[in-house]
């Protein structure tokens, strides 16, 4: 756990209760402050009463008395659509309004760390999509090169509930635009942006409130490295509004997926299933990331440059990295590979949520039986018609459905409507050498209530395959 610093013997209030809202308040106890608690939901008061926390209703101006800041749960709405209440209240009364990574920053340095040879790295991982690979391909780099390591945030465990830094130590955190947003301090040694697409667009006002929301971790994060995706023009703007010397190119590590970055800064690109990397206008490495089974695709790529430039700017060689990215096994949803049965490869991304991140599942593989349905995002899958010379067929599920049959026109496709059944169908249809993909394109919230819920029961379904 990470005390937090700077509240001891003050009044703060929690707002949300669920993982990350208790360890903030377990976490505010253990430096010394006062959490004072409020969900709106019945079970997480009790399960935080339990736990000895003082509960109060926060969308009441009595339970305020004495209340120095309010530390929010990165789902809660502070701005857009419109401000939770309790939000709203807070900032009428002119207290403080942070997250826990605003809470995580502002205490994970300690004054131990002046004896360390050594002081803790934190790296910290934004983008629309593959932020959770690369996270986690960052520490399992980190891990394999004998480095201690943990990771947090978005992904595992909440960010106060990590351990303090140790000597040499390296923390990765994936941060989604919700909880950089808000954060008030934001201190990352090495930043990583790894792309931008539309996504929660009702929370930021619009895309550019979304980019100015991933935007703040790296400009206000004022990182030592940043390592940037440079395939959509937001990245290529903030590599250029980082950058401080125009020959170094530093503090830029500008990464592609595709095609080759070019001048005389530090540059890392996947190009023809080869990573290389270049600095002052040369080649310094190159590595072969063909038949790496937990990184298909180019999308995966991208994430592969990205963990590159940062294990190489905590001091890593390249050979080193280039057997750590043989040995990642995967990250469980994410283009995971289930099984074959009978010639036929399942494959697992139910973590791609939106259209995006099922275009890069569909460029991943060919002869594909796509799964695909739930909570339609704007557009639904409509920029996905390009890609449909790939998929044999596909499988409709959740709400969804109807509309996308729309969308799929005179192209084969069969509404299944459930998931399982979506697999009864593609199993009957599946021929060797063909790929079945859950890659829904959707939200799950109408069948499961999460990704990992909705790939869990994909997998058990798989699994009783014969």
């Amino acid at each position: 756990m990470i005390p937090v610093r700077g509240y001891e013997g003050c009044k703060v209030g929690v707002l949300g209760l669920g993982r990350s809202g208790l360890a903030t308040a377990r976490a505010l106890r253990t430096g010394g402050a006062e959490p004072i608690c409020w969900d709106d939901g019945e079970k997480g008061r009790a399960v935080a009463e339990a736990e000895g926390f003082a509960i109060a209703d926060l969308r009441r101006e009595a339970a305020w008395e004495g209340i120095v800041a309010l530390i929010t749960s990165p789902g809660i709405p502070h701005l857009y659509p419109e401000p939770h209440p309790v939000i709203a209240l807070a900032q009428e009364r002119g207290a403080v309004v942070d997250n826990d990574i605003g809470l995580f920053f502002r205490s994970f340095a300690t004054e131990d760390w002046e004896a360390f040879d050594r002081v803790p790295r934190v790296v910290a991982v934004t983008g629309s999509n593959g932020k959770s690979t690369t996270t986690a391909l960052i520490a399992h780099i980190c891990r394999e090169a004998g480095m201690p390591v943990q990771m947090g945030g978005n992904i595992g465990r909440g960010v106060l509930d990590l351990d303090p830094g140790v000597e040499g130590s390296v923390t990765v955190l994936e941060l989604s635009s919700y909880q950089t947003e808000l954060a008030r301090a934001l201190a990352p040694d090495i930043a990583v942006f790894l792309n931008l697409s539309p996504d929660h667009l009702d929370r930021h006002g619009g895309m550019g409130g979304y980019f100015a929301a991933k935007r703040r971790l790296l400009v206000e994060g004022g990182p030592e490295r940043a390592v940037i995706g440079v395939d959509e023009k937001e990245g290529r703007f903030l590599a250029a509004q980082m950058r401080e010397d125009a020959e170094s190119g530093d503090p830029v590590i500008r990464i592609s997926s595709g095609r080759k970055l070019s001048g005389p800064g530090w540059s890392v690109f996947a190009r023809k299933e080869f990573l290389a990397e270049w600095r002052k206008d040369r080649q310094v490495a190159s590595l072969d990331l063909r038949g790496i089974a937990g990184l298909p695709g180019a999308h995966n790529h991208q994430n592969a440059c990205a963990a590159y430039a940062v294990a190489r700017s905590l001091g890593l060689g390249p050979k080193v990295i280039e057997g750590a990215l043989h040995s990642y096994p995967g990250l469980r949803h994410r283009c995971q590979v289930l099984r074959e049965v009978g010639g036929v490869r399942w494959v697992n991304d139910s973590k791609a949520t939106n259209a995006d991140a099922a275009e890069q599942a569909l460029k991943a593989f060919d002869k594909i039986r796509w799964i695909a349905g739930g909570v339609a995002k704007e557009g639904g899958i409509a920029s996905l018609m390009p890609l449909m010379d790939r998929v044999e067929r596909t499988y409709l599920i959740g709400a969804a459905a109807e509309q996308f049959a729309g969308q799929l026109g005179d192209r084969p496709h069969v509404v299944s409507g459930t998931l399982a059944q979506a697999v009864a169908d593609a199993r009957a249809d599946a021929e060797p050498g063909e790929v079945v993909l859950l890659a829904p394109a959707c939200a799950s919230f109408d069948q499961f209530e999460s990704f990992e819920a909705r790939g869990e029961a994909f997998e058990a379904l798989v699994a009783a395959l014969d």
